[in-house]
């Protein structure tokens, strides 16, 4: 066959386009409908909010961030306040920024050094309020404050007895109901009493799981998620009078995901399952018209982002595999879409690879439900493969666009995103299966997965890497101290070595979530011997193959001597171990030079074991890495 036929990968896709800032994204509309707020780079390429008036194009710049970006806002039911989320670089301390629209000024709404804030609730009703959850008084727990938004006053409004992990109000804006983890491991669904004492409606224990979600406008009924008495989580609605539970939405095997609530009349209107792909249950039939024309608008996922309080005009997004998010606005009595853009439109263009779904199973008969994504352009048989495993692990992989998969695609690898057992959706029989199996079924799991990819053909068996960020780079350093022989190399993003010292320095307001990381992963004061047999740094002396590693210096989860452990045990043992070190970075690399600079000199460094294509590193500008 000539040269011309021959099958060729699609030109190199700048990495620029893949890691680089969205163009826009994350459209949110005002409660009275007339403004469209969005997130897009500024002229020095820092993600600020934007503000455009609806109906015109006057897009103007509302906030001035000057490094790390903004990713987090939310309009509040004031119609000129909206408000942005701020950490200093990587530490997850979050403020709250209160931004008006029209002077712009923006005030800093929990101005409190070292201290975590967390949205609690906003409510139609209270425009002039938000709640907010702050380890103000005790870095271990997170009370409720009530902030006023016209003068900034921060009220001291609950007491968190120690043990709360999240909060739920009613239509009143008082907090009557919370999730709190208990010593086995498990979680109380507590009501607050009139007298402000709380009372346990039910009990979790170390194998279920459940939350509260919200209460009905008349609040006499409770809604929760739960997987008591069931196998996979479902929505429930509790009769606070007679503490009756009725089922709104079930699945057997798969989790309730998403759930869409009126923010008026409180009415739960649709829940999603996320299968193969995500599934939408429309309970509320007065739109179930609506998601019927949203759905023919265009192929892909589709999900409410915003409405008005009108309930007019709905902003939805589609995501799909092989492209960028698309938003646009739907209007309810026409019935019609209008497109507002996509947050990345050179991809648009781009000749980008699907993601499939597949599933296999494990050497114990449990199925593991997985995605493939393969290089567009070239046979899929004897591919060089990069196994990509997600964080959490209590979490899990989803369809849709991956940055990271499509430039391994590009580059001409296939890429398996396993959802191992242990991560979420599943149902809790598979969740539980990967309790205390860090470094052991889970990890067996993965190793089946690269089987079932050399049984298919699909995989050189001499050309298997492995990478993944924070329990997937824990994974990877599995991968190398645990089955030396089985990858080609490792790359490690914020991954922690040693499961002693990771759970030994977790956040303080991690505490309440100790007693579930002991029943899961090892219980740090009666095991640590086991917790050391599952911990990749203590077994650093076998490994044989390249590794690199990313690192984020104000990582509060997994901090920078996880990466520092493991880098010096093999550098003292003349193993091969690359090291990026950011300076100005958290967990995970949220600066895009800081992207950029790691993922060129991970794509060189996989180009080198793997023999795939890379795009030069180039002169990166800004990035504060620091490579040992």
């Amino acid at each position: 066959m000539s040269s011309a036929q021959a099958p060729s990968l699609p030109p190199l896709i700048p990495r620029e386009i893949l890691f680089g800032n969205p163009e826009k994204t994350s459209p949110q509309l005002s409660p009275d409908g007339k403004y469209l707020a969005y997130i897009a780079p500024d002229e020095k390429n820092v993600l600020q909010v934007w503000l455009r008036t609806i109906g015109q194009e006057d897009d103007q710049i509302l906030t001035a961030d000057k490094k790390r970006g903004i990713r987090i806002f939310f309009w509040t039911y004031n119609a000129d306040q909206l408000i942005y989320m701020q950490d200093s670089d990587g530490d997850e301390n979050f403020h709250l920024h209160l931004v008006n629209i029209h002077s712009k000024i923006v005030r800093d709404l929990t101005p409190f050094q070292g201290v975590k804030a967390e949205l609690v609730e906003l409510e139609p009703k209270f425009p002039e309020q938000v709640l907010v959850a702050l380890n103000l008084n005790n870095p271990q727990k997170f009370d409720v404050y009530r902030i006023n938004l016209k003068n900034g006053a921060v009220e001291f409004d609950t007491d968190n007895p120690g043990n709360i992990i999240s909060w739920t109000s009613d239509a009143d804006f008082q907090i009557r109901a919370a999730t709190a983890s208990t010593a086995d491991g498990g979680y109380d669904l507590l009501l607050q009493k009139p007298d402000k004492q709380w009372e346990i409606l039910r009990h979790w224990g170390s194998e279920e799981e459940g939350n509260s979600v919200s209460f009905s406008a008349d609040g006499k009924t409770l809604y929760i998620q739960g997987n008591h008495d069931a196998n996979a989580k479902r929505l429930l609605a509790v009769d606070l009078d007679t503490r009756q539970e009725t089922v709104i939405a079930e699945d057997e095997q798969y989790d309730v995901v998403g759930i869409i609530i009126q923010p008026l009349t409180r009415v739960i209107q649709a829940v999603s399952f996320y299968k193969d792909k995500q599934e939408w249950q429309v309970i509320d039939q007065s739109i179930a018209a609506d998601f019927e024309e949203i759905a023919k608008v265009r192929p892909g996922e589709f999900s409410i982002i915003s409405r008005d309080l009108e309930d007019k005009t709905w902003l939805v997004a589609y995501r799909t595999d092989d492209g960028p998010v698309y938003y646009y606005a739907y209007n309810r009595e026409s019935k019609t879409s209008t497109f507002l853009f996509s947050n990345q439109p050179k991809l648009e263009t781009l000749q980008l690879a699907s993601m499939e779904p597949i599933s296999y199973e494990a050497r114990d008969g449990l199925t593991i439900h997985s995605y493939l994504t393969t290089p567009v352009g070239i046979p899929t048989q004897n591919l060089p493969t990069v196994l990509l495993v997600h964080g959490g692990p209590w979490a899990r992989d989803v369809w849709g666009f991956s940055p990271t998969a499509q430039w391994l695609a590009n580059r001409g690898y296939a890429v398996l995103q396993v959802n191992f057992r242990g991560s979420t959706g599943y149902g809790k029989a598979f969740l539980n299966a990967g309790n205390r199996e860090w470094a052991g079924k889970m990890h067996d799991d993965l190793i089946d997965s690269v089987n079932w990819l050399v049984e298919q053909g699909i995989s050189d068996p001499q050309k298997i890497a492995i990478m993944g960020g924070s329990y997937g780079g824990y994974a990877t350093l599995v991968g190398l101290t645990f089955t030396p022989e089985l990858f080609a190399a490792g790359v490690d993003i914020v991954g922690p070595s040693n499961l002693i010292t990771l759970i030994g320095t977790i956040p303080p307001y991690w505490e309440p979530l100790k007693a579930m990381l002991y029943h899961r992963v090892g219980n740090l004061e009666t095991e640590e011997e086991f917790l050391k047999s599952r911990s990749p740094l203590f077994f650093a002396d076998r490994i044989q193959k390249p590794l690199l590693i990313g690192q984020g210096a104000n990582d509060p989860r997994v901090k920078q001597a996880e990466s520092d452990q493991i880098v010096n045990a093999m550098q003292e043992a003349g193993l091969p171990v690359q090291y990026a070190l950011y300076t100005d970075e958290g967990h995970g690399f949220a600066r895009p030079e800081n992207r950029l600079h790691f993922f060129a000199i991970a794509e060189e460094f996989l180009a080198k074991y793997l023999d795939g294509r890379f795009e030069p590193l180039g002169d990166i500008q800004g990035h504060s890495g620091i490579v040992k």
